[in-house]
């Protein structure tokens, strides 16, 4: 406890820093978590002081700062402007992040950070000698040896049985442990501070979320603290990706365990997932169209499935995101587990359902040894806990008493079992559809779950990472939870040979992190049924050249080879575990882009890694971006693979303009001065106008202005909007 207390509130920010500061003195080392969870107000507050005290030593230990867009052009402004209004308007911004960006971070304060934004940091050296490589896992353990002394975390609060209740709400990841560790560390000797930020606004999440207000030593609460969460809009989602999402949507089994992450590709097999659930007739077609259902017959009939879902799948994920919400919805977030070996076993083996409880359940429980022939009170609660047995039932004196009647715990009586079986529940309680680590999505997602009422939401379980991310300390029971596993993650590159490059490049730049993704390779790998599936964008686009992602060879490696399993592409499957090199160099050919085949095979034909005579089927020559739109647009005509299949905070004019400067940026400079020059030719489109309008560009002033209005019409021609 601080200064002898726990759980002390504040309404004043600088009164809490000032105590902090009082408490703990000038050297500070402030940890917190990555994404949503951060405590805004306080460490703005915490920062300004070390701004106006140079005294104060203060690292910021953490990840991904939630950052709003950075406009550098005109037309960025014109655009992304009313959008950052719209969209994060209310949300305060890190102080910290805003001077670390344009130089100004003064040299008693460093920045620490073990993930980032992809991209974000790529031209930023200082970031770059300051990343703390860790898997998620570990991040506590090693800030522990960084030396931090301070933790702040996001949470909100809600009144449960008369009592004042806390939820860690987004982001149990590593503040479970990370709090843990703290007590640790006092009861140690050690001087330590933990504060709570109140927030209203965030949806108060359970499993083991919750707390009371003793764990922290101050909780900041009051108006002030109730600002609107930071809620990113969705990634628009290509038709490559739609492509990979259709492909991992049939390796998903029913009844199984899904894991996938943020972003336009976690979208896509979501859409996938919810058209083989809600329109299957269709999803048949289109993978019978595409030539998926036919190439990956056995594959897909030994892992996944076509069907409808009728378990539904669980959830297992470290990142609770918006798709599996979406998934939720649609019907196919809906197998529950619980935290009993037993029932997992009974539920695993067709015996026990979540929402019908079998008349010999008891006779079923013994079998098992999951209670005893004369019930102990711990027996009848977990029977009552997880609804086997009715409500309003006690146990006295080795007795089940509902009302005036009383039944005999001796369960060797055939007349007590009898008795008993008519005080049985109709279905399980304390189900869960999901156990997440964090969550981060559009405001839309929030509201979603704040609107839910108090049971629903309870089936969305949030815990550590510890927990979430690996199967040690409760093995069996999180096997039995997370049968049929298929553990989705995407990658940047891979070489022929499976290993995947996914965090940084060759030269050492750090593109992001390792974050969870070797935990839930090993995790796959691990389970008996489990599998690994590796996403990746056959290629890339580099200054206005195309690049392929699958390499022969690559300077850096993230999962290596030697933990290889599914890779797929919006090309195809490659299915590369227990296959000799020859065999896996093939596979992977038959998803790569066929513009890069060639280079391939003859490199690994130099090497003796392909036999000198090895040809590539010719049905694997046709992997072309062209071939891929011919495939999957006739299908867009019924609202299938469009750029936002689950909704977006842009308008439509946003859509088509933000889509259009995109594909501006990315074309080789003479095309783009070829394009302008032919648009200055032209009279504007009155179609156009509603476009323009919202560029402010309807009535330009200035000769700069009128310029501008032609290179957004020229955009606008080219991605085919006028």
């Amino acid at each position: 406890m601080m200064n002898g207390k726990t759980g002390v509130i504040y309404n004043d920010v600088k009164k809490s820093v000032d105590d902090v500061l009082d408490y703990m003195g000038n050297d500070i080392s402030f940890a917190m978590t990555l994404a949503l969870g951060k405590p805004i107000l306080f460490i703005n507050e915490l920062y300004r002081r070390a701004k106006q005290d140079s005294t104060i030593k203060l690292n910021i230990v953490t990840a991904l700062a939630l950052e709003r867009p950075r406009m550098k052009s005109e037309i960025e402004k014109r655009f992304m402007g009313p959008l950052v209004d719209r969209i994060f308007g209310g949300t305060p911004e890190f102080d910290y992040m805003h001077d670390f960006r344009t130089g100004k971070l003064p040299k008693n304060v460093a920045i620490y950070e073990f993930f980032n934004k992809a991209g974000g940091y790529m031209q930023t050296p200082e970031a770059q000698r300051n990343h703390l490589n860790s898997n998620y896992t570990h991040v506590v353990r090693d800030a522990m040896d960084f030396g931090c002394n301070v933790f702040g975390q996001l949470i909100t609060c809600r009144e449960i049985d008369g009592k004042m209740m806390y939820s860690m709400g987004c982001n149990t990841d590593i503040c479970i442990e990370a709090i843990q560790e703290m007590h640790k560390l006092r009861a140690g000797g050690g001087k330590v501070a933990i504060i709570g930020e109140v927030n209203s606004q965030l949806p108060f999440m359970y499993g083991d979320a919750v707390f009371d207000g003793d764990h922290y030593d101050m909780l900041l609460q009051g108006p002030e603290f109730n600002y609107p969460l930071f809620g990113p809009p969705k990634d628009s989602v290509s038709l490559r990706d739609h492509a990979i999402g259709l492909h991992v949507s049939a390796l998903v089994k029913d009844g199984g365990t899904l894991q996938v992450g943020i972003g336009a590709l976690g979208d896509a097999i979501a859409a996938g997932l919810s058209m083989r659930q809600n329109e299957n007739e269709e999803y048949n077609k289109v993978l019978k169209a595409t030539g998926i259902a036919d190439r990956y017959e056995n594959l897909i009939e030994k892992l996944g499935g076509t069907g409808k879902f009728e378990q539904g799948l669980y959830g297992s994920s470290e990142m609770f995101v918006d798709a599996f919400f979406q998934l939720y919805k649609s019907g196919v977030l809906k197998r529950k587990v619980y935290d009993s070996i037993p029932i997992m076993k009974l539920m695993n083996g067709g015996k026990l359902a979540a929402d019908k409880i079998p008349a010999d359940i008891i006779e079923l429980l013994l079998e098992v040894e999951s209670i005893h022939p004369v019930l102990t009170e711990k027996d009848f609660t977990m029977l009552t806990e997880f609804g086997i047995l009715k409500d309003g039932l006690e146990f006295r004196d080795g007795f089940i008493v509902d009302g005036n009647r009383r039944i005999s715990a001796n369960l060797t009586c055939p007349e007590n079992v009898a008795a008993i079986k008519t005080l049985l529940g109709s279905e399980l309680k304390q189900g869960k559809v999901i156990l997440g680590a964090f969550f981060i999505g559009p405001r839309a997602f929030y509201d979603a779950l704040n609107s839910m009422s108090e049971e629903e939401r309870m089936q969305f379980g949030m815990s550590g990472v510890e927990k979430v991310n690996q199967l040690y300390g409760n093995e069996e029971l999180r096997a039995l939870q997370r049968k049929d596993g298929r553990f989705v993650n995407a990658g940047m590159m891979a070489n022929v040979f499976g290993a995947i490059t996914s965090d940084k490049l060759e030269c050492g730049r750090v593109v992001s992190g390792i974050g969870g993704q070797y935990n839930f390779v090993s995790m796959a790998h691990a389970l008996p049924d489990g599998r690994l599936i590796m996403m990746l964008r056959s290629t890339r686009n580099c200054r206005g050249k195309v690049k392929s992602n699958i390499m022969y060879n690559y300077g850096h490696t993230s999962i290596p080879k030697h933990l290889r399993d599914i890779i797929v592409t919006e090309y195809g499957i490659a299915d590369v575990r227990g296959k000799c090199d020859s065999k896996i160099i093939e596979e992977i050919l038959k998803i790569t882009d066929s513009r890069f085949q060639d280079d391939l095979i003859k490199e690994a034909k130099l090497h003796g890694k392909l036999a000198p005579d090895f040809e590539l089927a010719p049905e694997y020559r046709q992997n072309f971006p062209h071939k891929l739109e011919s495939w999957l647009k006739p299908f867009q005509a019924d609202g299938h693979f469009v750029p936002f299949p689950f909704g977006t905070d842009f308008t439509d004019e946003e859509i088509a303009i933000g889509g259009s400067l995109k594909a501006l940026a990315a074309k080789k400079k003479p095309v783009v001065i070829k394009g302008l020059l032919a648009e200055m030719c032209r009279s504007v489109p009155p179609h156009a106008k509603p476009f323009l309008k919202r560029m402010q560009l309807d009535k330009p002033s200035t000769g700069k202005e009128k310029i501008m209005r032609k290179v957004v019409l020229s955009a606008l021609r080219a991605h085919g909007k006028i």
